[in-house]
This record gives structure tokens, sequence and C-alpha cells, in this order.
């Protein structure tokens, strides 16, 4: 089931976000707020993936979980950054 959520969070986050919030606790357990996990969907839904899968009830997020966390940012803000120089190349 992990390689499978895996698999379609590199095709669609948000549809891992809501199959997660849906069928799991994770979200519930990873976010103290329904608004930043709310935020986390509407603006980095890789990050907020790779935080809701990599942490830990009492510990956190720890170790390699950040490393999958970074990750997660970076291809958000590729994906925010790359649209951007698309639109304008495309009009250019």
């Amino acid at each position: 089931m992990g390689c499978l959520l895996v698999l379609f969070a590199w095709i669609s986050p948000r549809f891992v976000l809501v199959v997660l919030w849906i069928f799991t606790d994770r979200l519930t357990i990873a976010f103290d707020s329904f608004v930043l996990g709310f935020a986390g969907f509407l603006l980095l839904p890789y990050t907020t993936v790779a935080y809701a899968l990599a942490y830990a009830p009492v510990l956190g997020v720890r170790g390699v979980g950040w490393v999958f966390v970074t990750i997660g940012l970076l291809i958000d803000l590729s994906s925010w950054l790359g649209g951007g120089r698309r639109a304008r190349s495309q009009y250019a």
C-alpha cells in the first residue's frame, strides 16, 4: 500500500492527501490544525504529503524524514518557478 501511495503522490499529491484524510488519521496526527493542513493542500502539496508520511507521533520528523520533506519542498518550488518560466517563454 505504501508504494502505491508514493506512486500516486508523484502523479497527484492532492489526490493522496484526500485519500489519507478519508481513510487514515495521518493528517490529524501530523498537523495540529485543519488550517495548516489545508494551506499545505493548496500551496505545497508534495511537501505536505512528505511531512505527513514522515511524521512520527512522539518524535516528529527526524533524520531521513527531513530529507524527504526537503525533496518535496524542492519539487513544489520547481513546479511554481517552472510554471512561470514556461508562461514567459510561451508569450515571447
